[in-house]
């Protein structure tokens, strides 16, 4: 069983994260000039997340073609934000499957400490425990 009980969950809690990385000058900034989109597609329950420089789009629409998707469970991405699980080791195991360029992705992960930094903080407000 998953630990978010449903789609509105999944989008509050990940809505609220990548809202709090786009308040972040340095990520908005890095994601500019690289010309960085991202389509986040989760299941478990369903979730797609567009986030690029210009903002975020919660649910199917997506502005244009992202740069970058990424395919995984609610539950690794909890795993990931929480620190649990490091991106190289999720890709290598097939929990997270990426279609762009993956060292674009490797090469993003520093800027999104903030993300990291607040994430538990936000799953403890939505209750995702675990």
């Amino acid at each position: 069983m998953s630990l978010f009980p449903s789609s509105e969950m999944a989008y509050d809690v990940f809505g609220k994260l990548f809202t709090v990385l786009l308040a972040d000058e340095q990520f908005v900034e890095k994601a500019r000039r690289e010309s960085l989109s991202v389509q986040l597609v989760h299941s478990k329950p369903d979730c797609r997340i567009f986030v690029s420089p210009e903002g975020l789009v919660l649910g199917d629409e997506t502005p244009f073609k992202p740069a970058i998707t990424l395919r995984m469970s609610c539950d690794t991405a909890h795993a990931l934000w929480m620190g649990r699980l490091l991106v190289p080791a999720a890709v290598a195991t097939g929990k997270v499957r990426i279609r762009g360029r993956i060292a674009k992705v490797l090469e993003l992960v520093p800027t999104l400490r903030p993300a990291f930094d607040s994430y538990p903080a936000i799953a403890a407000e939505f209750g995702v425990d675990g």
